[in-house]
């Protein structure tokens, strides 16, 4: 690996691994090979869903209520799915946390959180209601982004019924799910109906031009989530190439002009991941804009590398760092 990658949309880096801390290593060969195609989405789908190998679920987090709800959509839209955590005992106001899914935008359900929402209910005594967002190329933008927003909508009106302190809801969510809370925060800013306390994006889908128009960094990118699969999922959710300069600018949350106003943020990133400089330029135009932020950057780290468990010191770091900023923005 020397000199500067070519200036190709289709280039991905390679020999990387030697990079990757030796505590994460193993996941990279067990994690199943995925090339997303508009034919065999569906295959994917029933295929990642039925190979999910979850731990069972400890007695504490058995005691978490979890119930699924169907709420309004938003304009005419369907109804939205959610799943409502709700950890044990009586609170008459707790803070809440609406979570968005990863998966590129045309993968995953709300249950792919399952363990760590009821793992984040008990900790922060929140309720935590999962996002069941339609996926794309079957809906296109703004179809998902309204979904999440009907989600929030309903949650901040649901507040008294749900035991939720309307002043305590964060956002957030992995990957796809970080790009959707990224999105979500901008839209909740400009439509000014429901307050967030802070958005917790981890390792945040943020730009359509990664990848594509925008030149390949030599290091990142290499596993689990490539250029090529990037590429796949902007183009799935846009109905159109990324990159591009008729891309919508509210479609993707890197290109909106104005980053003021928005609530408290929160971004980790591995150093290998496809998503790194994004999310770092993300962070810095937050922060010449005035917005509270917080970046970490989790070296030897790739995209996904929270599939490592909890014995592997980068998780742990993660789930710390993740841990005691909800903790502040809670309470705040």
């Amino acid at each position: 690996m020397s000199g500067q990658p070519p200036n190709d949309s289709s280039f991905t880096p390679s020999g990387t691994r030697a990079l990757v801390a030796p505590e994460l290593r193993p996941v990279l060969d067990v994690f199943p090979s995925i090339t997303p195609t508009d034919e065999g989405i569906a295959l994917i789908r029933s295929t990642v869903g039925s190979g999910l190998n979850r731990p069972p679920l400890s007695r504490e987090q058995q005691e978490v209520r979890c119930e699924e709800r169907l709420v309004p959509g938003s304009q005419g839209a369907p109804d939205v799915r959610v799943l409502v955590y709700t950890p044990p005992g009586k609170v008459a106001a707790r803070p809440a946390f609406l979570h968005m899914h990863g998966g590129g935008y045309v993968l995953g359900t709300p249950e792919l959180g399952d363990i760590s929402n009821r793992t984040l209910a008990i900790e922060h005594g929140c309720v935590v209601v999962a996002v069941g967002y339609r996926l794309a190329p079957e809906t296109r933008f703004p179809g998902a982004l309204e979904d999440c927003y009907a989600a929030l909508r309903w949650l901040h009106a649901q507040a008294k019924q749900l035991g939720v302190d309307r002043s305590r809801i964060a956002i957030g969510g992995e990957s796809a799910g970080g790009g959707h809370a990224a999105a979500l925060a901008l839209l909740a800013r400009d439509r000014g109906e429901v307050p967030i306390c802070l958005q917790l994006l981890d390792s945040p889908m943020l730009d359509d031009r990664t990848g594509s128009s925008s030149g390949p960094h030599p290091y990142c990118g290499e596993f689990i989530w490539t250029s090529a699969h990037n590429r796949f999922g902007w183009r799935s959710l846009l109905g159109m190439e990324p990159g591009g300069a008729d891309v919508p600018l509210a479609s993707v949350p890197a290109r909106a002009a104005n980053l003021a106003g928005l609530p408290p943020t929160f971004i980790v990133v591995g150093a290998l991941d496809l998503f790194l400089e994004e999310d770092i330029e993300y962070a810095r135009r937050l922060i010449r804009a005035g917005v509270p932020t917080e970046l970490h950057v989790i070296p030897g780290a790739f995209h996904g590398f929270g599939a490592a468990g909890g014995n592997a010191p980068q998780v742990q770091a993660l789930l710390r760092f993740r841990r005691d900023a909800l903790a502040r923005a809670f309470a705040a």
